[in-house]
């Protein structure tokens, strides 16, 4: 009777603490979410203080950003979003060939959004010294763009430990954090969109 009680309590103690444990390592990365969020939001109201406090704010020569190529690299950065959703969602379902290849996709598409900020930063007419605005347009996109990159070395991290025998086999924390990093990186470069570009 012993023998049949204990392996089962033993299983549910088990379960419960994995679980738990899982709550926690979520948490935390949500507060560390909310920790960027206060960075990126005081980035935002500065810009906005500038903005409405500086004469002839955009640099001398320039009368307006070009849209065209940034809206194009925000349409490809958001949609990869509901593709990570995809990977994540193929992973449930036990899918890894789904799940790498809809992973490699979204990689694909932020590698694309770095690609097509870096030819902007190329053809832009001023610099980082080029007024207040120049250093909070620098600023802005180079930090969101440093974790567009780090979004994209995270997925790449879990793309390799998907060969890993059994590694998604319980619990996919990585791949939630990831996805949910990625969402976050998404949204904070839909404000950034509608502050520079919009709000010229």
């Amino acid at each position: 009777m012993e023998s049949y009680i204990v392996p089962n309590q033993s299983h549910h103690i088990n379960a419960e603490h994995s679980h738990d444990e899982e709550g926690n390592k979520m948490f935390g990365f949500i507060v560390f979410l909310l920790s960027e969020s206060v960075i990126f939001l005081s980035f935002f109201a500065g810009y906005i203080v500038y903005k409405t406090t500086t004469p002839n704010w955009l640099p001398a020569g320039i009368s307006r950003l070009e849209i065209k190529e940034p809206a194009i690299n925000t349409v490809i950065l958001v949609a990869s979003s509901f593709v990570i959703y995809l990977a994540e969602k193929a992973l449930q379902r036990h899918n890894l060939a789904g799940f790498r290849l809809y992973l490699l996709a979204t990689m694909a598409m932020g590698s694309y959004f770095l690609f097509g900020q870096a030819i902007e930063w190329n053809s832009l007419a001023f610099g980082f010294t080029s007024g207040t605005f120049g250093g909070m347009f620098y600023l802005l996109t180079g930090f969101h763009g440093l974790h567009v990159f780090t979004g994209i070395l995270l997925q790449l991290i879990i793309l390799v430990r998907s060969f890993i025998p059994g590694n998604y086999e319980s619990g996919h924390f990585g791949v939630n954090a990831t996805s949910l990093f990625w969402h976050f990186v998404d949204v904070i470069w839909i404000v950034l969109f509608l502050l520079i570009y919009i709000w010229q």
